[in-house]
């Protein structure tokens, strides 16, 4: 059975050596980590395993002078973490982390939960990797947090469990509205052009994908099969393009592992029963995708090279993201019928002064065999089924103007072809 505990019964579980998951995105358990950090102690010895975005802000290493921090995802607030060597970042996609976490032997769970709208408590709002923690913990502690509403469409707790629950109010974790500018609309216009009535989309988090779902309210019958929901898909639902009735599984339903966005979206999303919650062994997974005809997965990059090959997570020597979900989701497309899978991203960096159209890529994040289209503000290059010559004519073209000579110079010299 479930039973609530105190916050001194709460710390005395931590001990040197242990394994605790910790929860993330808008389903961290703010009020659990700050009753560690104000101990200062007890988190001595122990490794946390998260996989954040900037939203989340504590560095989980820097609780205690021992601690320690695995992740798969780099935030600005570890960098320091990462430098001094307390944190281990492991290159992972999102379908590959549920399993590590599924089989980690955890010593501790720490997650997030709240009543939903009709007073029944429930995980939320985020299910990416919340089964697979339970799954392998041999203690779970749920923060039971009064200042927020558990999404409807989330799983309800199981009051038989043996779970101990925390009750800690916490203001609800945002995600600031994007600013959308000039670059980002022309892309969102490109991008909405090859996106058809029917199709089943997937996007990603920035400033990019709420312009593109901004600019789709002239489509109909769109669906949702993806890792995450926020403003922009909102609108689409409440204005009726996306509804989800042309999805050959999942019928009518909006499928996502976790909400992200502003507090008028999750109060909207705790209402709304046409979102579904799971985790990413269903939101990720191939073998689910593939059953989605016309599956579009638009996504992001820091840069991509003149093979195709994208670099999502990795800036001046630096590891800045994390391979995330994109990955799986292009490689998914692949296997829908009619799919396809974007990049959408503006063609420099620095306020003009780099190019994101690049020779060769930092690091390779996805394949050149992922990707079918990638998209500018100066247009869509089409990838698919084209030679390596091709393909780089192809990008070059999109390009800034002021960079397109020294790309071709770069590629098609024969220096470049001999290397």
């Amino acid at each position: 059975m479930t039973q609530y505990i105190d916050e001194s019964e709460f710390l005395s579980l931590f001990k040197p050596g242990q394994r605790v998951y910790v929860g993330a995105y808008t389903n961290e358990p703010k009020g659990l980590i700050e009753l560690l950090a104000a101990d200062g102690e007890k988190a001595n010895g122990v490794t946390f395993i998260q996989q954040p975005l900037f939203i989340n802000q504590i560095d989980l290493s820097s609780l205690a002078p021992e601690s320690r921090m695995a992740t798969f995802f780099m935030t600005p607030a570890l960098q320091r973490g990462l430098s001094k060597g307390r944190i281990d970042y492991i290159p992972m996609q999102m379908r590959a982390v549920y399993d590590y976490i599924q089989g980690c032997s955890l010593d501790i769970v720490l997650l997030q939960v709240a009543k939903d709208i009709n007073g029944e408590i429930r995980f939320g709002p985020g299910m990416e990797f919340v089964q697979a923690a339970l799954d392998g913990a041999a203690t779970v502690v749920l923060q039971v947090n009064t200042e927020m509403t558990a999404p409807i469409g989330c799983p309800p707790l199981e009051m038989n469990a043996s779970y101990l629950l925390l009750e800690k109010a916490c203001p609800p974790i945002l995600y600031p509205k994007p600013e959308v500018k000039s670059v980002e609309l022309e892309i969102a216009k490109l991008v909405s052009s090859i996106i058809k009535d029917g199709d089943c989309l997937q996007t990603g988090v920035g400033t990019i994908p709420e312009a593109i779902l901004s600019n789709l309210t002239n489509k109909n019958d769109l669906g949702f099969h993806g890792g995450l929901v926020g403003d922009g898909t909102m609108k689409l639902i409440m204005n009726g393009n996306l509804n989800g009735k042309r999805k050959a599984i999942d019928s009518c339903k909006h499928i996502t592992g976790i909400a992200l966005g502003s507090k008028d979206f999750l109060d909207w999303v705790a209402r709304e029963r046409s979102i579904h919650f799971k985790g990413a062994n269903y939101t990720h997974e191939s073998n689910v995708i593939r059953h989605l005809d016309n599956f579009v997965s638009i996504n992001s990059a820091m840069e991509v090279d003149l093979f195709g090959q994208v670099n999502a997570e990795f800036v001046s020597g630096f590891q800045v993201s994390g391979t995330g979900g994109s990955v799986d989701f292009m490689r998914a497309a692949k296997l829908s019928k009619n799919g396809r899978s974007i990049i959408a991203m503006a063609s420099t960096a620095r306020r003009g002064k780099v190019s994101r159209i690049v020779p060769r890529v930092e690091m390779v994040t996805a394949l050149r065999t992922d990707v079918d289209m990638v998209v500018t503000e100066f247009g869509i290059a089409s990838l698919k089924n084209t030679s390596w010559n091709e393909r780089a004519k192809k990008l070059i073209e999109i390009a800034h103007p002021k960079f397109r000579d020294e790309l071709r110079g770069t590629f098609f010299s024969n220096k470049h072809r001999e290397s």
